[in-house]
């Protein structure tokens, strides 16, 4: 009789934990269809104006933009920022493609953010060629912006 109940508690057990599987997927930042359109569109303009003096930056640490990214893939933002000023995390934005769809909140929802940066250990895109404009404002009010180009195979 003790194998029996080994049994249905060994299938329940695993009954129960396959959902929790699928949640340690990683995370799509944009959909299939955000990227199509976005790609069809043309891609995003660089912004026009130069950016401010003393502004703070944002720097892509991981993953190398140069190379085609791999999914799923650890992504790491620092921001730096000319003293006495420092960066407001909770200013960061994060645009995605020719259509400026918002993505910062799908971003920062699995990441941890901190004044210095960002980190983010599974997040993926689709295959394919994308663009985000980044924005950070430090506390004297400077606001500077970025776009970043990269591939995900």
């Amino acid at each position: 009789m003790k194998p029996n109940r080994f049994i249905l508690f060994f299938t329940t057990f695993i009954a129960l934990a396959l959902p929790l599987v699928s949640l340690a997927a990683p995370t799509m930042l944009v959909t299939p269809e955000e990227s199509a359109a976005s790609d069809a569109a043309g891609g995003l303009l660089a912004p026009r104006s130069a950016p401010t003096i003393g502004a703070p930056r944002i720097e892509f640490v991981a993953p190398d933009l140069k190379r085609p990214i791999a999914v799923p893939t650890k992504i790491e933002l620092r921001f730096l920022s000319n003293a006495p000023a420092e960066p407001k995390p909770e200013t960061f934005k994060a645009l995605y493609g020719a259509f400026k769809i918002d993505i910062t909140q799908r971003l920062i929802g699995l990441a941890k953010v901190t004044k210095d940066g960002i980190s983010v250990s599974d997040a993926a895109l689709p295959s394919g060629k994308h663009q985000l404009l980044l924005s950070l404002t430090d506390t004297l009010g400077r606001e500077s912006q970025q776009v970043v180009s990269f591939t995900v195979q």
